[in-house]
């Protein structure tokens, strides 16, 4: 699927005196998994649901899948699968049975909807179970059921609002290798919002940041780690002493050094061959038993943008 999925246009909307979102400008091409980063309260779930059009736009306006947020709401949410808040799956009824019933509610014939559901309870490992009732289910399987219930009718978009939320670390990296590998097999936008950052690094190749309301950067996980962060050498070894760090203080290339449990991390003011460094604290008295190149991670990024938002203006 090629083009663009979202297009928003000074996308913006007001709760009394209280600015959600402010005059959003974001653009999400087709096929990619685009992940929609922010702390609690910064406007993530507000744009999601105005972009399925649950909530009316104050100002400005958007598309989604061509579609317009304000007069075509029931196009766009039929050409969606969204998981929000609440998993939307029933209880009293089997994972068989709900995704069956979803399947009629979007009119797909029976030996389409028969064979998606196997397909999907095979996908996410729920197939042998699939008589069970969900109330009997653990968190984490009750979360793959109601994404593959968001993905029953092959929608070209899926809406996710923090799918992982609550698991326990196993199984939330269970779904999240689950669905990146069906987002690939089948080639849907997904639209994903949450404040997980290795989440996000791990699955997303677009992430856009958003802070009260405001979009403060959009690009690639690379480059926004290329732009915000600094290259950096971590070091496993002992003998970290004072004169150890106080020697690569002075060294032009070295913008900080820091010492934690045993590993000395060492910033750049630019990318340099590490022989030099690794020859210099040896020299010092040091013992180094692994060194690593690295940069900045997500979580870097994210951080430095929130000091930038929060400096004052001046």
């Amino acid at each position: 699927m090629n083009g663009t999925a979202i297009q928003t246009h000074d996308l913006t909307r007001d709760f009394g005196t209280v600015r959600a979102v402010d005059h959003l400008n974001l653009t999400v091409p087709a096929g990619v998994v685009f992940g929609f980063l922010g702390p609690n309260g910064s406007g993530k779930t507000t744009t999601m649901r105005l972009l399925l059009g649950l909530l009316e736009p104050t100002e400005g306006d958007a598309s989604v899948l061509g579609y317009d947020i304000r007069t075509e709401s029931a196009e766009i949410r039929e050409r969606t699968g969204a998981l929000l808040e609440d998993n939307g799956l029933y209880e009293r009824l089997t994972a068989e049975d709900n995704l069956d019933y979803f399947g009629r509610i979007y009119r797909m014939p029976t030996a389409d909807r028969q064979a998606r559901i196997r397909e999907l309870l095979a996908h996410f490992g729920l197939w042998d179970r699939r008589k069970e009732l969900v109330k009997d289910w653990s968190k984490g399987m009750q979360q793959k059921l109601a994404i593959a219930r968001a993905l029953m009718h092959r929608p070209p978009l899926v809406v996710l609002d923090e799918p992982t939320s609550g698991l326990d670390p196993i199984a939330a990296a269970s779904l999240r290798d689950d669905l990146a590998a069906l987002v690939e097999q089948e080639g849907a936008t997904v639209f994903l919002n949450t404040h997980n950052l290795p989440e996000a690094e791990k699955l997303c190749g677009l992430v856009g940041v958003i802070r009260n309301g405001k979009l403060l950067a959009v690009d690639h996980p690379d480059k926004l780690r290329a732009q915000v962060g600094v290259p950096t050498v971590e070091i496993v070894g002992s003998g970290f002493t004072e004169q150890v760090l106080a020697a690569l203080r002075a060294r032009p290339e070295v913008s900080g050094v820091q010492v934690t449990n045993g590993r000395l991390r060492i910033d750049l003011h630019e990318a340099v061959e590490v022989g030099p460094l690794v020859t210099a604290i040896v020299s010092a008295g040091a013992l180094v038993e692994e060194v690593r190149k690295g940069s900045a991670s997500l979580e870097d990024v994210f951080l430095t943008l929130m000091r930038e938002e929060d400096r004052p203006e001046g």
